[in-house]
């Protein structure tokens, strides 16, 4: 079959096949399901008296429509210095500056730091919906499901409290078997979007009013469902390439008095026409208590395809139980064939070496403030990502919903998950606080809910955590997952601690401008070059590292922007930029205020990206970021804007020739040349591809402003393996020949790959002339006269005139 070409409609090809699937991965096939989307009743509480004031046994006067949120429904108060923001932000000194006074005033409330909210609301919201239960569920589980709910979550039926979940990034699950009987009921919520018991940390891009905003709502997929009272609660696979297999961990539901003995039939299956027709696998089973785990191994054949970035193959393993007459559930769970490791301080897929390229998602949706649970949305922000030349993604902080790991499933993405916190700025973690309980349990929740997903591949406990005793409780959580799930790796937190536990560290040390380093840095210090690596830094870890949230260069605001604010969230922000520049009199000048300081955020990058690639051995790197992050100062850090879109100043074609699977790279020990001097440059590759490259030649070119070919060479055939820091040879070039100055572009090729830098030569001495020139401090009448003979005259500026030089004078 042809390649297809087109990312779009490859996308569209496989998310046809998922939505026929979707509905076994993510529940028992064949169970019965009320839709509870449409309109709800609702009521907020901001005074915090309904549930002492019985509010679930009164009928709700308000109405929201769900999925949504209390913004997306323009629910909440309007935007007042009263605004009960995280992290207090009207009472900043920044914010109370005078030049401020006016955005402080009734009616023009603008928040300088970030997006900015329609509607604003913190605090317990209500939510309440009549059902009716039909006869046919008589005697049948019953579940209620809300895909994603912000986030404390108190349910009561009728007037019966059923309890209360409260997990940020995995879907809440309500048991109401023994509360739901035929007949007419009514489900009413309690969301609380305060932070109370636990603090994960007020920047948590899981609660933050930095990114997604601090919602209130529920959103995704919510129904009820029936489940047969013999079920599967939980299935987890778990592959051993080494000997083609899977062993599935079943987790069976038994009630008291219901049928002992069951049947478990497995059997994987793949999409692909390549992959071998397997055969299922019967068992029968005695089930002890109220729920029993089994362990099954299923053999993947002679041959079975594997998951990688390339060749994200995916298999479905059905799982089918039966027990006693009438009583069956089949589910179908997404899995595939991978081993995502360590080799020393390289990461491999599969026994292969990989590495990292990734950026950051910290929960950016300006359209919804919250994320999407379609799988369009993240199959397009992957499509995006990987035509930048990237492979890995880190959820700064959160955990996303489902869709996303479906649609890196799919791209052959590899992510990085984080349980929902940044203790810091407020939070500790590690000195007893009852988040330090919290982490455990969300992080079982994310791996029960996400754990068969190939494309997560990384799990830590937050970002740059706080606390005295944080380095023991993270050593302790890595080696609990570690001993738990051999499935992924795992490391302390986003940014620190470093400890040899860890299965990798995530540090902020290698980059080009150190964090305080000001003037002192590679950029700021030393004349431009590209000949520099993080050998030194990483020498004495014995583990792969990945530089930590390297980047931050910001540019200048795109104006064109604010259009595109058609959400919940608005770019006040902007807006307040926008006017200080006017009213500096330079508004013509803010295209090319964002081109200027765009071309530059485009070098830095470049340079960052370059010498984590250079440095052998590197595991990789994690930008800050490939989008704008529009929070905490609004950090216009990206290439791209929120939305995903570039901002015109460079593509994914030019920004992939320095940020790709194989980047040819030459080392530069200047940009900057005289014409008597040699070019040296020594070339190298660095090539993470799908195998190594037969039979290549590296050519070079420096090229003129017109793009005619100034001088060009070709280095050695050779074949290149796997790795980086693969050298390819030396550039020697005399440029003597070049005698105009200028900018040349030397471009290095290799295969069908190829990069670029800017040099800058100039001639070695100054012509001399041969003309009468005249330097004069006034156009008076002897110098008039001596220029009607043909004289060249040098009149200075004003300013020179009146500090004229020794000579002049």
């Amino acid at each position: 079959m042809k390649k297809v070409k087109n990312y779009r409609l490859h996308i569209a090809l496989w998310l046809s096949i998922l939505c026929i699937s979707s509905s076994f991965s993510a529940h028992a096939q064949g169970n019965e399901k009320i839709d509870l989307s449409g309109e709800w009743a609702f009521a907020t509480d901001p005074k915090d008296e309904g549930v002492q004031g019985k509010w679930f046994s009164k009928k709700l006067e308000d109405n929201i429509q769900l999925p949504g949120s209390m913004t997306s429904n323009s629910k909440g108060d309007d935007i007042t210095v009263e605004t009960p923001w995280t992290g207090s932000i009207f009472d900043s000194a920044y914010f109370k500056n005078p030049e401020y006074a006016k955005y402080r005033q009734p009616g023009n409330v603008k928040v300088p730091f970030w997006l900015q909210p329609v509607k604003y609301y913190k605090g317990p919201a209500w939510y309440q919906k009549t059902i009716t239960i039909p006869d046919t569920w008589k005697g049948k589980g019953i579940e209620l499901f809300i895909e994603r709910s912000h986030w404390e979550t108190t349910l009561w039926v009728d007037n019966t409290p059923i309890g209360m979940l409260n997990s940020l990034g995995t879907p809440h699950v309500f048991d109401l078997t023994k509360s739901l009987t035929p007949g007419t009921h009514q489900l009413t919520i309690r969301i609380d979007n305060r932070v109370k018991e636990f603090n994960v940390g007020q920047n948590s891009h899981s609660i933050s009013d930095h990114t997604q905003s601090n919602w209130n709502g529920m959103v995704g997929q919510l129904f009820l469902a029936t489940r047969p009272v013999v079920s599967i609660q939980e299935v987890q696979v778990y592959p051993d390439l080494q000997n083609k297999q899977v062993t599935a961990k079943i987790t069976v539901r038994r009630p008291a008095g219901k049928p002992g003995k069951v049947s478990i039939e497995l059997l994987a299956t793949s999409t692909n026409p390549q992959a071998e027709k397997l055969t299922p696998l019967r068992n029968e089973v005695n089930l002890t208590g109220d729920s029993t785990v089994l362990e099954l191994v299923y053999p993947m054949g002679t041959a079975p395809l594997l998951w990688d970035e390339f060749k994200p193959n995916l298999y479905s393993l059905q799982v089918r139980l039966t027990a006693g007459k009438g009583i069956s559930e089949e589910k179908e769970i997404s899995f595939g064939m991978r081993e995502f490791n360590t080799k020393g301080t390289q990461f491999t897929i599969n026994g292969r070496p990989t590495f990292l390229r990734g950026t950051l998602e910290c929960a950016i949706f300006p359209k919804t403030g919250y994320p999407p649970t379609d799988v369009a949305s993240w199959a397009r922000i992957f499509e995006v990502c990987k035509s930048y030349g990237l492979n890995h993604m880190r959820f700064h902080s959160w955990c996303p919903p489902k869709a996303a790991f479906e649609a890196a499933d799919h791209a052959g993405f590899y992510l990085q998950l984080e349980s929902s916190s940044w203790a810091n700025q407020g939070a500790t973690i590690g000195d007893g606080a009852p988040l330090d309980q919290y982490i455990y349990a969300e992080s079982e929740r994310m791996v029960k809910a996400y754990g068969n997903h190939p494309s997560f591949c990384m799990l830590t406990y937050g970002n740059e955590p706080a606390g005295k005793n944080h380095v023991t409780y993270l050593i302790n959580f890595v080696k609990h997952w570690q001993q738990k799930d051999p499935r992924r790796l795992y490391t302390t937190g986003a940014g620190w601690p470093v400890v040899p536990e860890s299965d990798y560290n995530s540090t902020p040390d290698p980059r080009i401008q150190a964090w305080g380093a000001g003037l002192k840095s590679i950029i700021n210090s030393k004349p431009p070059s590209s000949n520099y690596d993080w050998t030194d830094t990483i020498a004495k870890w014995q583990h792969p590292t990945v530089s930590h949230e390297i980047g931050q260069w910001c540019v200048y605001p795109d104006f064109k922007e604010i259009a595109k604010y058609d959400g919940v969230l608005k770019a006040r922000n902007f807006e307040i930029f926008q006017e200080k520049l006017q009213n500096h009199g330079m508004a013509s000048l803010a295209d090319s205020f964002l081109l200027a300081s765009g071309k530059l955020q485009a070098l830095c990058y470049k340079a960052d990206i370059e010498a984590a690639l250079r440095t052998p051995g590197f595991g990789g790197f994690q930008l800050l970021d490939l989008h704008d992050f529009p929070g905490q100062g609004t950090a216009l850090v990206g290439v791209l804007n929120p939305f995903w879109e570039d901002k015109g100043y460079i593509t994914g074609k030019e920004y992939s020739q320095f940020c790709n699977t194989t980047v040819p790279l030459a080392r530069l020990p200047k940009m900057i040349y005289l014409n008597n001097e040699e070019l040296r440059v020594p070339v190298e590759v660095a090539h993470f591809g799908e195998s190594e490259l037969k039979e290549v030649i590296p050519t070079w070119t420096l090229t003129d402003a017109s793009g005619k070919i100034v001088l060009n060479g070709q280095l050695a055939k050779t074949n290149i393996a796997l790795g980086n820091a693969i050298k390819l040879g030396e550039i020697r070039q005399s440029l003597s020949s070049i005698t105009q100055p200028g900018k040349l572009v030397l471009t290095v090729a290799v295969g069908n790959y190829q990069n670029t830098w800017d040099l800058f030569v100039y001639p070695s001495a100054l012509p001399t002339s041969k003309d009468n020139i005249l330097v004069t401090q006034q156009l008076d009448e002897k110098a008039l006269k001596i220029l009607r003979k043909g004289a060249t005259y040098y009149l200075p500026s004003k300013k020179a005139r009146s500090n004229p030089t020794k000579a002049e004078r």
